[in-house]
């Protein structure tokens, strides 16, 4: 990615409040020992906190997992950016620290809305699928993208966090459908991911009206696709609060991954997440 000057956020259209959340959590250090862990979640302001996205995106996507990153020209080392970036609101989550104040970004999300998206000229995910069955719903509907979150804050509150505030965000605009890729790891050459297909086509596919075809499909068929499989944690999560599967997985050579285009709409969320997430 660059280090080129991005452009402040097209926030004429949204209202994104900052807001502080707090959870309980068990310290890594001590099992038995129990110590108030607070995150701050906000929307990034200016360039200097979606550079500060940008930096834990290629922690996670390039030195972890390995992915072959294509920044724009003139990006600075360290960063993950790509053509969407500008266009995007980008939801970030620090951890406090033990001065009481926030710190470096833990977590991230970046959302693209229906107007940035006009802006832009389309959806990422439409460089992986053919949406053109979701054309009903572009109206109201945003894109996630570059989700992520550091190593040491996996264990659940950081990602709760994110989705309390894209749900805030969702009802605040009149919006009511979220799509993206949930990507899985190829690092098993692809197996895991074609039995996770296998399992939840049968068992989360969309109406055939919301299906999307991949524009490089993972070969299923060439891989092992009987494997016993649960989802990652992510996904999991994804699917407990409603969330459709919508075909079959496309294959990204750069990340080494296999992305299964999911859709989740907020008429769909279990009523324990409603009242969570909503306060309904």
């Amino acid at each position: 990615m660059r280090d080129l000057p991005l452009p402040t956020l097209p926030l004429s259209d949204i209202r994104s409040p900052r807001r502080s959340l707090h959870r309980r959590s068990t310290s890594p250090a001590d099992g038995a020992a129990s110590e108030r862990v607070r995150f701050e979640v906000v929307w990034a302001r200016d360039a200097g906190e979606i550079l500060e996205a940008q930096r834990l995106r290629y922690q996670v996507f390039a030195e972890e997992m390995g992915a072959r990153l294509t920044p724009p020209a003139g990006t600075p080392a360290g960063l993950d950016v790509d053509v969407f970036d500008p266009f995007c609101e980008h939801l970030l989550v620090r951890a406090y620290g033990h001065d009481g104040e926030p710190g470096q970004v833990i977590g991230t999300y970046r959302v693209l809305t229906p107007s940035a998206a006009r802006r832009v000229g389309g959806l990422y995910s439409e460089t992986e699928f053919d949406l053109t069955r979701l054309r009903p719903l572009r109206g109201k509907m945003v894109e996630l993208g570059r989700s992520c979150v550091h190593p040491d804050h996996r264990s659940g509150g950081a990602i709760m966090a994110l989705w309390g505030a894209l749900a805030e965000f969702m009802v605040r605009n009149d919006l009511d459908t979220m799509v993206g890729c949930a990507s899985v790891s190829m690092r098993d050459g692809g197996h895991f991911a074609a039995s996770l297909w296998e399992k939840l086509r049968h068992t989360h596919l969309a109406p055939i009206e919301l299906q999307v075809r991949p524009r490089l499909p993972l070969p299923v068929n060439e891989l092992e696709h009987d494997l016993e499989v649960e989802p990652p944690a992510l996904i999991k999560g994804y699917l407990r609060c409603g969330a459709k599967v919508l075909g079959a997985p496309a294959w990204d050579p750069d990340f080494n991954t296999a992305d299964l285009p999911m859709l989740m709409r907020l008429q769909d969320l279990p009523a324990r997440y409603r009242r969570h997430f909503l306060g309904v």
